[in-house]
């Protein structure tokens, strides 16, 4: 199931879904427990449910089952379980791009903004894997099985930190870059580790967060008026 990236305009990268889309994924994400900003109690949502079912221990049959239909109906809608899963991934992320887009609204600095980015990344996707540890899995497949997902992610990322950047220039606060698009992308490499923390590590969030401010303590420093970058050549 493909969908467009999403834009400046259009932050919540929307994920349209059939009505029959609609109740499989709905299940999923209290199943799997995928979506962790569902603020609801799942014991209160879905009573009958008494346990987190990991990605890889689910089957169709079983997904089916969660929603009263028949495996061949399931298939109508996603032709297989990482379909399901990238379909998780996207009402995931459509929350993080409102925020994104949220935050690259704000009247402060461009650097406080380019900061809270960050941090809210972090927090938020930590949060999300300690509460729901099945979720650790779930990024995991997608991230090993549906690359493009993941590269899509990161370039709607992009969009955001290039209009963080370019207000940064304009007020004054960051140095001319000829490549913004390249710099918001060897941003995203120096944050990597902060993606997904409990992939990369088994760090606690104060640690993190100490980190976290390191790192872009010298990103910063690298984008301030008047510093100096070498140049590179990459072939």
């Amino acid at each position: 199931m493909s969908s467009k990236s999403p834009n400046a305009d259009h932050p919540s990268a929307r994920f349209e879904p059939h009505r029959g889309e609609f109740r499989v994924t709905w299940t999923l994400w209290l199943t799997y427990g995928a979506f962790y900003f569902c603020r609801t109690n799942i014991s209160v949502a879905l009573p009958g449910i008494e346990e987190e079912l990991g990605y890889s221990k689910t089957t169709m049959s079983e997904i089916a089952k969660d929603c009263n239909m028949s495996a061949g109906n399931i298939y109508r809608f996603f032709a297989s379980k990482l379909d399901i899963a990238e379909a998780i991934g996207r009402k995931f992320n459509s929350e993080l791009y409102e925020t994104y887009a949220g935050i690259c609204r704000k009247p402060n600095t461009a650097a406080d903004r380019l900061r809270q980015f960050f941090e809210f990344s972090m927090e938020r996707t930590y949060e999300a894997l300690e509460e729901k540890d099945k979720l650790v899995e779930l990024a995991e497949t997608l991230a090993d099985e549906r690359p493009l997902f993941m590269n899509e992610q990161l370039a709607q990322e992009r969009v955001y930190l290039v209009q963080i950047l370019e207000n940064g220039i304009e007020a004054g606060e960051f140095r001319p870059l000829d490549r913004k698009e390249e710099v918001a992308e060897m941003i995203q490499a120096s944050m990597m580790k902060f993606r997904f923390p409990q992939m990369f590590s088994h760090l606690t969030l104060p640690k993190l967060k100490r980190e976290l401010a390191g790192v872009m303590d010298l990103v910063l420093a690298g984008l301030s008026v008047g510093a100096t970058v070498p140049e590179r050549h990459i072939d």
